[in-house]
């Protein structure tokens, strides 16, 4: 026996690539990470109609009416 370490790697499972974020198929390389232009659209929504936000923490003494 040798002192050389052992490759696990190649026993190990390949990671499974994510799906489309809107309906979970397999991605499509032109609309990635979605898998067609209609979930690239349904996302833009979303985002354009306000329903993801990303969270904002006001420092205070801003105001924005002065």
């Amino acid at each position: 026996m040798s002192d050389d370490p052992i490759d696990l790697s190649a026993l190990r499972k390949p990671k499974k690539a994510a799906g489309c974020p809107i309906c979970g198929r397999a991605p499509v390389l032109d609309f990635r990470p979605f898998c067609s232009k209609r979930c690239a659209d349904v996302d833009l929504n979303r985002w354009l109609g306000e329903v993801y936000r990303v969270p904002v923490e006001e420092a205070p003494g801003d105001d924005e009416g002065r």
